[in-house]
C-alpha cells in the first residue's frame, strides 16, 4: 500500500437478530468492547429495519453500513432503498454485490449501477466478488477478474479512497475448513495486479477483504498470512464477545 491505512473488519448480520433490543444489545456490546482500538475501523451492517435504532451507536470506530442500495435515488420501486435515505441514519458504507444478492438477481450491470450510485452518494462502498467452484484450469480467475471490471466500469480514479473490494469465495462460505491463508494470499496479488490494471499503482490504495468461515481461531492469521486489510465477517459478527475479540487482536497486528 502507497499510505498507511486503517484494517477494516466488517460485520454483516444478514436477517437478524429478530427483535431491534436484540440488534441494540449486540451493537452497544461491540460499541463499548472496542473503545481502546486504535489500528482498525469497524463496520456493523444491520438489516434497514435496524438503523434508526442504532444510529446512536455510530461512532469514529463503529460505523453502520448497509447491506445493500438500490441503483436509483427516488421513484416507483417499492421496497428499495436508496443512498440518501440510508444517510439519516449515519452510514457510512454500503455493502454491494454480495454473493446472496446476485443469486437473487443482481446482475453484473445491476452491481456497476449501485456502485457508482453509492459513490455519487457520497458513501464509501465494500464491492463483494467471488468465484462459486474452482477449477484446475483456472476460469475462475478470468471469473474474477470480469467481476471486478464490470462492477468498476465507468469509477473514476477520484473514487478509489472510497472503494472496498471484499473476496469472498462462495464455495468457502459456510464452510467447517476456510480457504487457506497461502492461497487468500494469492487470490489477493492477483486482485491487487487487476486494480492496477484498472488505476495503475493508485490501486494499491484500494483496501482488499476477506470473507469466507471467518471465526475468532482463524481471523489473526488470514490477515497476518493472507495479506488482506481486512475481514468481512456473517455470523461471528453477532456475537458480540468473539467479535470484540477478534478485533481487538487485529488491532494488535
Amino acid at each position: 500500500m502507497k499510505k498507511k491505512t486503517k484494517n477494516l473488519i466488517v460485520g454483516n448480520w444478514k436477517m437478524n437478530p429478530e427483535t431491534v433490543s436484540e440488534a441494540k444489545k449486540t451493537a452497544g456490546a461491540i460499541k463499548r468492547g472496542l473503545l481502546n482500538i486504535k489500528k482498525t475501523e469497524v463496520v456493523i451492517c444491520s438489516p434497514f429495519v435496524y438503523l434508526d435504532a442504532l444510529k446512536s451507536f455510530s461512532s469514529k470506530k463503529t460505523i453502520l453500513g448497509t447491506q445493500d442500495i438500490f441503483q436509483e435515488n427516488s421513484g416507483s420501486f417499492t421496497g428499495q432503498i436508496s443512498p440518501n435515505q440510508a444517510r439519516q441514519f449515519n452510514v457510512s458504507y454500503s455493502i454491494i454485490g454480495h454473493s446472496e444478492k446476485r443469486k437473487l438477481g443482481d446482475t453484473d450491470e445491476i452491481v456497476n449501477k449501485k456502485v457508482i450510485n453509492v459513490l455519487n452518494s457520497g458513501l464509501k462502498v465494500i464491492i463483494c466478488i467471488g468465484e462459486e467452484k474452482r477449477d484446475h484450469s483456472g476460469e475462475y480467475l478470468s471469473f474474477i477478474k470480469k467481476q471486478i471490471f464490470l462492477a468498476l466500469k465507468d469509477v473514476s480514479k477520484k473514487d478509489i479512497e472510497n472503494i472496498v473490494i471484499a473476496y469472498e469465495p462462495i464455495w468457502a462460505i459456510g464452510a467447517k475448513e476456510p480457504m487457506g491463508t497461502s492461497e487468500i494470499h494469492e487470490m489477493s496479488i492477483f486482485i491487487r495486479k487487476i486494480l492496477r490494471e484498472i488505476y495503475g499503482m493508485l490501486g494499491d490504495d484500494i483496501r482488499i477483504l476477506y470473507g469466507g468461515s471467518v471465526f475468532l481461531e482463524n481471523a489473526k492469521s488470514i490477515m497476518v498470512d493472507g495479506f488482506v486489510h481486512g475481514l468481512l465477517i456473517g455470523r461471528e459478527s453477532l456475537n458480540a464477545k468473539n467479535f470484540v475479540e477478534m478485533i481487538k487482536d487485529i488491532d494488535k497486528i
